[in-house]
């Protein structure tokens, strides 16, 4: 099945953001297989990194809950809130 998370950030926390970008990037590099899409979202502006979006297939909620729990980002405390949803892609047809 797929979830989506989406991660907020915690206000002003672009400099931790960058501080555990390379770990976060190795965790997503790691689990690559079960990531359909996943990147930062974005700013109005479209300028800064302000949270981060992911679509992942797993066989449960728990199972992406740990996988959240497992991310550099979420261990350093960067974001202040995570939202996890089954998701059913239906644009492109699967």
């Amino acid at each position: 099945m797929l979830y989506v998370m989406i991660c907020e950030d915690k206000p002003d926390s672009l400099d931790l953001r960058l501080a555990t970008r390379a770990a976060h990037l190795a965790f997503i590099d790691s689990i690559r297989s079960r990531v359909r899409i996943a990147g930062p979202m974005l700013s109005d502006d479209g300028e800064r990194m302000q949270g981060s979006l992911f679509v992942v297939e797993a066989d449960s909620l728990e199972e992406v809950r740990a996988l959240n729990a497992s991310d550099p980002y979420m261990q350093a405390g960067l974001f202040g809130n995570v939202v996890i949803r089954p998701f059913r892609q239906v644009v492109p047809a699967s």
